[in-house]
């Protein structure tokens, strides 16, 4: 088991925390915060996790990942459009742990090779999928995060979401057998944070609604409601 799913499937409050600049409207989410800010209050609020957005649509780049995965103490996912092996190279020099794989984007045979090639460079592979469809054309399902966006990013994420997707692509995602189902994207509450843990989601990714927030903390203001069910352990 990857050090990236492992500290995931162990947390008892498995959230991936994102560190993102802006929304893909443009809004500015770090309201003056230093990134460094956001990541010690991530830490402080007990993140399993963390994600950084390097994409140019969120105001991201590449010295983020390498600033946050110094200074996170717990393993980083790097969001970004990652379609080549020298994408791959540069997240391993950056400090990533793991390495986000956009089905929708990527035809079924690169998706397989950029999984193979990430596994290879001791990345765990973070496959973001929409349908079964996607879903079936993961390779290594058992060495993979796979995780269901419920945004869509042909609209670059600004439509409204629907955790129905997460619900309803679960038992599929399940199927595969890999050790960590995650749900992705539009968790903006914690009580829907709860209803999809208590469902069998393994980890959740959760930024905006965090960035907005007064603190990490004041947004998880019920832990006990955001506890892994102990049937939700793989």
């Amino acid at each position: 088991m990857s050090e990236f799913v492992g500290a995931l499937v162990g947390a008892s409050m498995p959230l991936i925390m994102e560190v993102k600049r802006a929304t893909a409207g443009g809004t500015d989410l770090l309201r003056g915060r230093s990134i460094a800010d956001v990541v010690a209050a991530y830490r402080d609020a007990g993140a399993a996790c963390m994600s950084v957005v390097t994409g140019r649509w969120f105001g991201g780049t590449p010295a983020m990942l390498r600033d946050v995965s110094r200074a996170a103490g717990v393993p980083v996912l790097q969001k970004d459009f990652v379609t080549r092996e020298s994408h791959l190279a540069q997240a391993r020099d950056l400090g990533a742990a793991a390495v986000l794989l956009t089905a929708q984007l990527l035809p079924a045979p690169v998706l397989r090779r950029l999984i193979r090639q990430s596994l290879r460079f001791g990345l765990t592979p973070f496959v973001e999928v929409i349908s079964e469809r996607e879903i079936d054309a993961v390779v290594h399902p058992d060495e993979c995060v796979i995780a269901v966006n419920n945004k869509d990013i042909q609209r670059r994420e600004r439509g409204p979401a629907t955790v129905d997707r997460s619900l309803a692509l679960l038992p599929a995602v399940r199927a595969t057998g890999t050790p960590c189902p995650v749900s992705a994207s539009g968790i903006d509450r914690p009580e829907t944070a709860a209803r999809l843990l208590a469902a069998g989601y393994a980890g959740l990714l959760v930024g905006t609604a965090l960035l907005r927030a007064d603190t990490p903390a004041a947004w998880i203001r019920e832990p006990d409601r955001l506890r892994r069910p102990a049937r939700a352990i793989p």
